[in-house]
């Protein structure tokens, strides 16, 4: 009879635990609300973007990227990151064309200036499957082909 107690009380014991970590999982979204959300545009040559910067209460940026390509399938994808200083970092997970078993991630960095979004352009090492701008290398904003203005939001 004791050692049936004592695997009820080792299997009650994980499920207590999961649900008390989901209480808080969910007090915390709440306290991280929308503060702001901005819509952007952008064109170059025959390609176009569209992303949607959505600032949270706790400074973390989330949203959606859209990149379509003239001669090749688009992008499509979440933003996950923060701004540093007028600098915004993400992580960009997207899908690309129609197939959507396949998901890629890339770092993404937009300078803020003049109230535009300059996508820039890095150098990118991946570690462990997972891709980084290299410490220590400019990420380089002119060259970048996608320069983003603000947009009214649909």
């Amino acid at each position: 009879m004791k050692r049936n107690l004592l695997y009820l009380a080792f299997t009650v014991i994980p499920f207590v635990f999961a649900c008390n970590s989901s209480e808080k999982k969910a007090e915390a979204e709440k306290k991280d609300s929308l503060i702001n959300q901005n819509c952007y545009a952008a064109a170059f040559e025959k390609d176009s973007a569209a992303i949607i910067v959505q600032t949270m209460a706790s400074g973390k940026v989330a949203g959606s990227l859209l990149i379509k390509y003239a001669n090749k399938p688009q992008n499509n994808g979440k933003i996950d990151g923060k701004f540093s200083g007028d600098t915004l970092y993400v992580d960009y997970r997207f899908n690309t064309g129609k197939d959507s078993t396949r998901v890629f991630t890339n770092p993404l960095a937009f300078l803020k200036k003049d109230g535009k979004l300059i996508m820039g352009v890095g150098q990118i090492e991946t570690t462990l499957g997972r891709s980084y701008f290299v410490k220590g290398k400019p990420i380089n904003y002119e060259a970048g082909k996608f320069i983003f203005t603000e947009v009214n939001c649909k």
